[in-house]
């Protein structure tokens, strides 16, 4: 099969959807899926539906769909819960592996979630950890002796200006600290190899590229000869060697499996493995070439037809993920008017209009038409309307 496969995603009518690096569409085969899910598994087989169908293994089986595309080997990944837990889950497993140490590395550009669990879980530990963030630019000159762990997010979330992992691990290795490699603008945008790169820990949201819908499970890779030496701090139930002998005192797992915390969220999953169907039979090296030459059109369309809007993201294509992203000042009412108007991307403070460019269900007259669009917004200040500047909860 080709790219691009739009037959396989339910897309509204004169909509084009620019927004996949935010929330994917949904794929045509979930509501089948969680129709069978609802009715032939819980409608009629009820609690015994964690055995004759599966639900107990759900959580491994569907992460290694998602580890072929991220290059996790199989049993080294698994889902469950969301980003915001399995940050914390990887953050305090590599506090715990180096122990002397007290230093924390981000930079700037990472997403605030990831800052804020780690500023929560240095005031939960209370041993004099601290957060250190620097520019993107000085993130892997910082790394030294003193870094426990090092917490990036491989893509910046507004601009796309994408790290260089292989270059970050190779030197947080040299020094001896952990890799906590965030995926979540990484996993099914690019192609990427967690095994091969030496990181210890892998964490990324499914509800973007891969398609899983909101609220979708987030997954956590671990290399596994590490596994055996981690005691995971949030010790849930379903991490337990033995959950249902249900001894007072926490063992973990074996392998992978105690990295899981709570009950798994079963219908979550099964959507997320009928949507990661869209992606059999392709290479990401494919998916990241066709999102190479999109973006380029793009970003020569928009710059020829809209001299308002100024390029955020790297124009090296090697240097970004797969979205790209525009400054304008009233970047929140222009986006707002492309909404009204069939084109939808979302907009990050305090400027960037970002666009998500996602070939599985994007060609060339798409994104032709929708700079199009925006000519007709900017030239004509269509953006100008006072509707379009009252700021709505979720931009």
């Amino acid at each position: 099969m080709t790219l691009p496969r739009k037959h396989l995603f339910h897309l509204p009518e004169d909509v084009i959807y620019l927004d996949g690096n935010s929330l994917g569409p949904l794929a045509r085969s979930v509501p089948d899926r969680l129709d069978t899910t609802l009715r032939a598994e819980w409608g009629a087989h009820l609690i015994t539906a964690w055995n004759t169908d599966g639900w107990m293994a759900a959580p491994t089986r569907v992460a290694d769909r998602i580890g072929r595309l991220i290059g996790a080997e199989p049993g080294s990944i698994v889902l469950g819960d969301t980003l915001t837990i399995k940050v914390h889950q990887a953050l305090s497993a590599a506090l715990s592996l180096r122990p002397d140490r007290r230093v924390i590395l981000s930079d700037t550009g990472n997403f605030p979630t990831d800052l804020y669990m780690a500023e929560g879980l240095i005031a939960q530990l209370g041993r004099g950890h601290e957060l250190r963030t620097v520019a993107p630019e000085d993130l892997a000159q910082a790394i030294d002796d003193n870094t426990a762990a090092l917490l990036v997010t491989e893509v910046d979330y507004r601009t796309g200006r994408r790290h260089d992992m292989s270059d970050l691990i190779d030197r947080a290795k040299a020094h001896g600290a952990i890799t906590i490699w965030d995926m979540a603008h990484s996993a099914g945008a690019f192609e990427v190899d967690f095994a091969g790169s030496g990181a210890e820990f892998a964490v990324g949201c499914t509800y973007k590229y891969l398609n899983s819908g909101p609220g979708g499970p987030a997954f956590i890779a671990v290399r596994p000869d590490i596994l055996p030496t981690i005691q995971p701090a949030l010790s849930g139930w379903m991490g337990h060697g033995a959950p249902f002998a249900f001894e007072l005192s926490y063992r973990a797992g074996a392998g992978i499996e105690r990295m899981r915390v709570g009950t798994p969220p079963i219908l979550a999953i099964a959507a997320l493995d009928a949507a990661l169907d869209a992606w059999e039979g392709l290479s990401m090296a494919d998916v990241r070439a066709a999102s190479i030459a999109l973006s380029q059109r793009f970003i020569t369309q928009v710059e020829a037809r809209c001299p308002d809007l100024t390029l955020a993201s790297p124009r090296d294509p090697e240097e970004r993920g797969s979205q790209v992203a525009f400054r304008f000042e009233n970047g929140y009412a222009a986006m707002q008017a492309l909404i009204a108007r069939g084109v939808i991307g979302d907009f990050r403070a305090p400027d960037i209009m970002r666009f998500g460019i996602t070939p599985l269900y994007l060609d060339e007259s798409d994104i032709v038409k929708a700079a199009a669009i925006m000519e007709d917004v900017m030239a004509n200040r269509l953006w100008d309307d006072p509707a379009y500047h009252a700021r709505q909860r979720v931009t």
